[in-house]
């Protein structure tokens, strides 16, 4: 990846390390996809990686406009904590954030749950797709990175989903030189994933360096879990402790958020970025491992969400 000479001058002459490379490459897809696509959109959950996504988005961008509005689809199980922070977030930034909402596509009846206490997680794929749809978007900024799990390890930068919006793993474009390849027929998009190189590590040194806020559910709190073998789940209104479950108190931390009913936390003491950074540098299991419901079913649930539309 190049430096141009003003993004030189503006390290001021220092030593590059490693986030500068990594934050040099996400800015260069960003810019790809600004230039290459029509009608391209930001994913922006309000969580840590799409925070990330954002400060990379201004370093591309600024002082003009994203060239493209933020989209989030909301299961409406999320985090309020995470929710609020979203809608300020979007609101100090002064750019354009869509929603759509899973419960708009049950309406629809694009989206029908097998019981009332079914996780939303899954369907989001419908929502995206119908709001893709919606929109004429024809490409997807993400946050996600190849150190998260099998599946989106699989993933090009440029990861090409057809016209039905699905993921072939096996059918996507070469990627030499950095070269990226945005052509699209009409009804077909491209899931762009500008950290795609990026560790969870990364992440946290980048929010360290960058000073950037975030959810204060990512920093240890106390919450009543129960627990669900190895994984903590937390007691909602939407998980409510069931019948002989042992109800804790604990001091816990997420790693990563999303849907209450597959969002687990884990046991930490960690309530600042570089007590995270001390943590993270020694776990040996993954975030969506350590934290995922839903992924502990099969090994093969990722990768069958994804050829589905999934994020």
């Amino acid at each position: 990846m190049n430096f141009d000479r003003n993004e030189i001058a503006a390290l001021g002459g220092r030593t590059l390390d490693h986030l500068d490379w990594l934050e040099a490459e996400a800015i260069h897809v960003m810019r790809e996809v600004a230039g290459q696509c029509e009608n391209p959109c930001l994913l922006f959950s309000g969580g840590k990686d799409s925070v990330v996504m954002l400060r990379v988005a201004e370093k591309a961008f600024r002082p003009g406009r994203f060239p493209f509005p933020l989209l989030h689809v909301d299961t409406g199980h999320n985090y309020p904590e995470v929710l609020d922070f979203r809608d300020d977030m979007a609101c100090h930034l002064g750019e354009r954030l869509i929603v759509r909402e899973v419960e708009e596509s049950m309406r629809r009846g694009t989206v029908v749950l097998k019981s009332p206490i079914e996780s939303r997680n899954r369907h989001q794929s419908v929502t995206l797709l119908e709001a893709i749809a919606e929109f004429g978007f024809d490409a997807c900024l993400g946050g996600a990175r190849r150190d998260e799990e099998k599946a989106r390890a699989k993933e090009r930068i440029f990861s090409f989903r057809d016209d039905f919006g699905q993921w072939d793993p096996k059918n996507q474009r070469p990627e030499l030189w950095d070269l990226y390849n945005a052509r699209v027929h009409r009804g077909e998009n491209i899931r762009a994933f500008p950290i795609s190189n990026w560790t969870e590590l990364d992440v946290w040194q980048y929010i360290e360096r960058e000073g950037l806020e975030l959810p204060s559910i990512y920093f240890a709190h106390k919450r009543q879990i129960v627990r669900r073998g190895q994984l903590l789940q937390p007691v909602t209104d939407l998980t409510p402790a069931r019948e002989g479950d042992v109800v804790e108190e604990m001091t816990v931390r997420f790693r990563t958020v999303g849907d209450i009913t597959c969002t687990a936390p884990v046991a930490s003491t960690a309530r600042t970025v570089a007590e995270i950074i001390a943590e993270t540098a020694g776990s040996s299991v993954t975030e969506r491992g350590a934290t995922r419901l839903d992924d502990q079913a099969s090994e093969a649930a990722m990768e069958q969400r994804k050829k589905e539309g999934y994020f």
